[in-house]
């Protein structure tokens, strides 16, 4: 089972350094623990301070085949050459071929592209433009502090999206937990991700 973590760091405690260091630590562990994919989302940092951040990261992740994709910004990830990038589903997003042709001209390895998708048509989309790994969400409903935010598409329409986006693996995500990892498996997922599903791992 794929294994692919999503950081969040203001979830952690003390200063903007001190969830930094944290997250760094955090990322150690989840390396230690064989997580194969790490994507750095953290959306409020301008592109310099996370740089500097997908750096301290690099650096943790020195030896380890845990790769880290940068969600969204693939000038910042060609700048630290991370081990790939993370997209949405949009219509308007660059796509897989675009960050690959970004690689090669800045000389770097082939990078691994990830795609958000919300259903089985964003899937197959996602598997023709060439994405090595696809996220379905929310598969479960998503809650915050005990409040209902999004409703899960269900195990149905993951299994739907697996089919639609085959070969390519799909990553089960939202409202993921250790319990119900394995009905994901079971609909088609090649494994699961989240954010909160490994702070304690």
């Amino acid at each position: 089972m794929l294994r692919y973590a999503i950081t969040d760091r203001q979830s952690l405690s003390g200063s903007e350094e001190q969830q930094q260091i944290a997250l760094v630590q955090q990322v150690e562990h989840w390396a230690a623990e064989g997580v194969d994919y790490i994507q750095l989302r953290e959306k409020d940092l301008s592109a310099f301070a996370l740089a500097a951040l997908a750096r301290r990261i690099l650096e943790a992740l020195r030896g380890a085949p845990t790769k880290l994709l940068i969600n969204s910004r693939a000038d910042v990830a060609v700048a630290v050459s991370a081990h790939g990038v993370h997209l949405t589903a949009d219509p308007n997003a660059l796509t897989p071929d675009h960050i690959r042709q970004i690689y090669a001209d800045a000389g770097l390895n082939t990078p691994i592209v990830s795609i958000s998708c919300h259903s089985a048509s964003e899937a197959e989309r996602a598997r023709t433009l060439g994405a090595d790994l696809i996220l379905f969400a929310p598969v479960f409903q998503k809650s915050v502090a005990g409040q209902v935010v999004a409703p899960g598409h269900g195990l149905a329409a993951l299994g739907a999206a697996c089919a639609a986006a085959s070969p390519v693996p799909v990553i089960a995500l939202g409202g993921v937990t250790y319990e119900n990892a394995g009905d994901c498996v079971q609909a088609g997922a090649a494994g699961v991700a989240g954010i909160r599903l490994f702070q304690n791992l």
